[in-house]
This record gives structure tokens, sequence and C-alpha cells, in this order.
């Protein structure tokens, strides 16, 4: 079997769909796992190739989770690397919020990201990579994003305690810090009707997330792909990219 297997979740859209396309295109085997089947199906077709293996796997159901990797162990005995990549960016008030949207909020960011990495630790073998993907935010004092903040500083904290603990087995864990990115299939839209009260509420403290720039996906996935081909006797900690302001030619 040709190049790693990569197993990524959130692969239907966004950033998810960029790190397919790449490694896919680089020869790696690719698991896309998407909440909804059909939607990542889709995503595969637009892609193309057959090293490409769409499931289902909703971070918020620990036994579609488990479905998933047990499918991936059937499929190709290991697993090379994981990239915790979905999310679930909603802003909104904690005093507002549902009960719903906060349990969900921590499902997909914490919850989800630790199930999936405790179910791919038995897949890999020595130089096997969990790589967390965070966000710039976790440090800043944006408003309404008080669960998305605490999910995605939640999984920081865990991804820098297994560092420790899988040390032993040659298992390395890394913070991948994204800015802020846009390009095809951007999954994450702001509810217009939320969105005059979210500028409002970050105008207030100072904060233009507009004017901090964006990066385009394939950008970032190029990061991704360092990342990935590390040599097995290096480990990082925590990788932190930050957009540019300004406007630069952006890929998808």
């Amino acid at each position: 079997m040709a190049g790693k297997v990569i197993a990524i979740t959130g692969a239907n859209g966004g950033f998810g769909r960029a790190l397919s396309r790449l490694f896919a295109a680089s020869g790696d085997q690719v698991v896309m796992l998407g909440r909804s089947l059909a939607k990542v199906e889709q995503a595969a077709a637009a892609i193309g190739g057959s090293n490409l293996l769409p499931l289902a796997c909703d971070l918020g159901d620990a036994a579609s989770i488990g479905d998933a990797f047990a499918a991936i162990r059937e499929r190709y005995g290991r697993l090379d690397v994981l990239i915790n990549n979905a999310g679930n960016f909603l802003p909104f008030l904690i005093d507002n919020a549902s009960e719903a949207e906060i349990i969900s909020g921590i499902n997909a960011n914490l919850v989800g990201p630790i199930l999936c990495a405790r179910a791919a630790i038995p897949l890999m073998g020595r130089g096997g990579q969990l790589i967390h993907v965070t966000t710039e935010s976790v440090e800043s004092h944006q408003a309404m994003l008080s669960i998305y903040q605490a999910g995605k500083a939640g999984l920081e904290r865990f991804s820098r305690s297994m560092v420790e603990e899988l040390a032993p087995c040659g298992i390395r864990s890394i913070i991948f810090r994204a800015g802020q990115m846009h390009g095809e299939g951007m999954s994450t839209a702001i509810d217009p009707a939320i969105l005059p009260v979210f500028s409002e509420q970050n105008a207030a403290r100072g904060i233009n997330p507009v004017a901090r720039g964006f990066s385009g996906y394939a950008s970032a996935a190029q990061v991704m792909r360092n990342i990935v081909e590390l040599p097995l006797d290096i480990s990082i900690d925590i990788v932190s990219c930050h957009s540019l302001p300004g406007e630069f030619p952006i890929g998808t």
C-alpha cells in the first residue's frame, strides 16, 4: 500500500476537504470522515481518485466514532495519522445559549476529538501522529466564543498530555493552531441574524476579525503536509499559523 493512511475529520468541506485533496494527490490513502455520509461522499467524488474512503463519523455519537475506526481497521489494518479537524464554530452569548448548543459545542470541539484519538491510537505504530486543529482564538478575548474557545483550549491541553503519555509508544501528539481561513467548501458561516451582534460585541472590545486577514485553505494544508512528513525522530508540540492582512493569491 502506497503512502500513509491518513484519517481527517470534518473532511466534507473547508479545510478538511483541502487536506483530503492534497494528501490524495500525494498518493496517500485518505479516510474522509464526516457526520453526513452523503456530504462526505459528494466531497470525495469531487476530488476523485481510488485512494479516498468516505465514512460517516458523528463526533457527538461514540458508537458512530467506533464504527468508523473499525472500518479503518478492516480496510487498512493501520492508521498513520489522525487529523482532528472537525469543530463547531457557533457564536452566542452564554446566557442566551440553549443546553443543546453548549453540549454540541463541547462534544464537537473536545469530547469527539478525544474519542477519535482513543480509537486511533490502537491502530498506530511508532511514528504515528495525532494532529489536533485548534484556533488562535484560544488566546484572544473575542466575544461570543466562550464554548468554542473552551473546547479548543481543552483539546490543546489534551494534546499536551498525550505528548507524555504516548512518547513510550513513539506516537506523537501535535497542536495545529489555525488562523482565520477561507476557500472552497467553506463550512463555517455565522447566522446573518447573529452577525450584527457578533460584530458589535467584538467592536466594543476593540476587535475587528475581518481586518486580521484570512489565509487560504490550500496554504494551510501545505503547512500540514510538512507536519505529516516530519522525520520519525522529530516531534513538535505546536504549530501556530497566523493569517496576514492584505490581499494575497488565495488557493482552495
